[in-house]
């Protein structure tokens, strides 16, 4: 597999589809179905959406906000928003009335485009009551599930008397560490906070990330909800920046993520273990033509090494493992392309290079090889901060300027991380610190489970205690108290869980993660408690 060539560092994200329109003028930057756009095209959209913005009264950190799907219009319209300097925010289809409130209330954007209907739920309501709190508030509609509605094209024609020198003049004073994106967290353990994502963070991270996948072309797709990172970094931006093609999918579907890989010869597909998962286990899995597949790569949890091992067998891709979190922008750490499976399994990979990565000890100090301490790294990249929340981004960073990621690690020998768990999830249980991540890796080794969740649940005598949810292969009926036992061989007895849930499903969150909120939900509703 030949790599591919370096992208320039240009100043602006946007910068990317003007660069390769010039240079690559006929090669398809984005498609939906049907819906096809090359770069000169795309390029003119986004420099008539530009001109658009400026003649609504958008300008330099102006906030745009968009309920929409992963499709052409949001990309576009983050690109034209990033080359004015207005700052683009993505609302999920899937957010309840409160949460859209909430975001749109602590946001206070200029410009509101969304969607008026999905999955037959009718947005009118919501949009109408949301306008009628802003008077200030602008609100362009995409209608339905058909793309290029006449709402959206008749707004992206407002601004063509504007010259073009309007709009050049006004990129002109963009870059460096002005913000282009907000993403929100995802608020599980208190209120969502807006982390400001930058220009030069966005092309650090996303040029980085783009030599580092090496697929030759690059062609991808993208079907994360568009208030993901993932979605706008990971799956748009790594494209954006090597000129390659983005095929975009309105919602997970993993029998036609099958299809587009074959019909469109993907070469990269990155998604989280579930979806990885949900393919595998299709009965059109193992006869899907994924011979184009060149890298398939995955991040946000671990992936059992049955799984790891399946998609060696199945594809001829490199396998790579990544770590990342929305306040740093993007990948933290990359494993290599040829690592083995025991690595690909129990690690996040080695930090890059170029980033001032360190582990830290509760008391402060640097961490050694094969201790437990806090991920922590300094860098442009990282977040500009949180919106409007001084005191949460003066939180969120050291005395010397580190961003704190919340998250334990231990450093091998060979400078690989492996992940022990997230401090926010720690629970203590007789006075011992557990990570369920380190419980979770242990039962998803036993033969029977798939997959596992672990959460700390009230316990009168010591404090807290675990209960571990366990999804099992097909076919597979693990017991218990088998696993209970599996876990006792392997572990300290304090992080034994004291209570094991075979489930049939486990709850999960927009972007395929589990949602260990509603498993503590759940716990607690049960029959005797946690």
């Amino acid at each position: 597999m030949t790599g591919p060539p370096p992208p320039p560092r240009l100043t602006r994200i946007s910068d990317y589809l003007f660069h390769w329109a010039e240079r690559r003028p006929g090669a398809l930057a984005m498609a939906l179905g049907e819906q096809r756009l090359t770069y000169a095209e795309a390029s003119q959209q986004v420099r008539a959406l530009s001109r658009a913005l400026l003649a609504s009264g958008v300008g330099k950190g102006d906030r745009v906000a968009m309920l929409c799907t992963p499709r052409p219009e949001f990309w576009l319209t983050f690109l034209a928003c990033a080359d004015l300097g207005a700052i683009w925010l993505g609302l999920n289809p899937r957010y309840t009335t409160r949460e859209l409130r909430y975001v749109v209330d602590d946001s206070r954007p200029r410009l509101l485009l969304a969607l008026t209907e999905w999955e037959g739920r009718d947005y009118r309501p919501d949009l109408a009551a949301l306008a009628a709190d802003r008077p200030e508030l602008r609100l362009v509609t995409l209608g339905g599930p058909t793309a290029n509605s006449t709402p959206f094209r008749d707004f992206a024609t407002e601004g063509a008397a504007l010259p073009d020198t309007d709009r050049l003049e006004a990129r002109e004073a963009v870059g460096g560490r002005d913000p282009a994106l907000i993403v929100y967290t995802s608020g599980t353990t208190g209120q969502p906070k807006g982390a400001m994502l930058t220009h030069v963070g966005l092309v650090y991270c996303f040029t980085t990330q783009y030599l580092r996948m090496a697929a030759a072309p690059f062609v991808g797709l993208c079907n994360l909800p568009i208030n993901h990172v993932g979605c706008v970094g990971d799956l748009c931006c790594t494209p954006l920046v090597g000129g390659g093609a983005i095929h975009f999918m309105e919602r997970v579907d993993p029998a036609g993520i099958l299809r587009l890989v074959a019909r469109e010869q993907i070469t990269f597909l990155g998604q989280v273990p579930t979806i990885f998962q949900l393919l595998a286990a299709l009965p059109e899995f193992p006869t899907a033509d994924l011979s184009s597949l060149q890298l398939v790569s995955w991040g946000g949890a671990a992936m059992p090494r049955d799984l790891i091992e399946l998609y060696r067998r199945r594809t001829a891709a490199k396998l790579m493992v990544v770590y990342g979190l929305t306040e740093g922008t993007g990948s933290i750490t990359y494993s290599d392309v040829d690592a083995d499976v025991d690595t690909l399994a129990t690690t996040i990979g080695r930090p890059d290079p170029l980033l001032n990565v360190r582990l830290v000890a509760a008391d402060g100090r640097p961490c050694g090889v094969g201790e437990e301490g806090e991920i922590q790294l300094r860098h442009d990249s990282v977040m500009a901060g949180y919106f409007n929340r001084p005191e949460a981004t003066a939180e969120a960073f050291t005395a010397d300027g580190h961003l704190r990621t919340g998250d334990v690690a231990v450093r091998r020998p060979d400078g690989y991380l492996r992940l022990v768990g997230r401090l926010k999830e720690m629970y203590k249980s007789g006075g011992y610190n557990v990570y369920p991540r380190e419980i979770e890796t242990c039962l998803e080794s036993h033969p029977a489970v798939a997959m596992a969740a672990v959460i700390g649940v009230p316990d009168p005598t010591f404090q807290e205690v675990g209960h571990a949810f366990v999804l099992p292969h097909p076919g597979a009926a693990p017991d218990p108290a088998e696993l209970t036992g599996w876990c006792r061989a392997r572990l300290a007895n304090y992080k034994v869980p004291k209570r094991i849930t075979v489930a049939g499903t486990l709850p999960m969150l927009p972007v395929g993660k589990i949602d260990k909120q509603a498993l503590k939900r759940h716990a607690a509703a049960a029959p005797g408690g946690p």
